[in-house]
């Protein structure tokens, strides 16, 4: 089971990736980012939604070769976090 840690402006630094899930009509859909430096704006990736499996692999297959190792997520406002996705921490 996938472990994740829950997003907040100060928890994650440069260099982290956010996959950030919000509701898109009746569906949840998310996108992946990487928090960049103050003053610029978050790359986003690949930016367009897409389902919440698919950020989350997206936001893995990141992490994968990168310094930092951790996953955030970030919920938006009423939208309730479903234990298949993993462990929000």
């Amino acid at each position: 089971m996938q472990i994740y840690r829950a997003f907040t402006h100060d928890n994650a630094i440069t260099g982290s990736i956010v996959v950030r899930l919000y509701h898109s009509g009746r569906k949840v859909r998310g996108y992946v980012r990487k928090i960049m430096p103050p003053g610029t704006d978050d790359a986003i990736f690949p930016g367009e939604e897409m389902e919440p499996e698919a950020a989350f692999r997206l936001a893995r297959d990141h992490v994968r070769n990168a310094e930092l190792k951790s996953v955030y997520v970030e919920l938006a406002e009423g939208l309730q976090w479903n234990n298949a996705w993993g462990v929000l921490v």
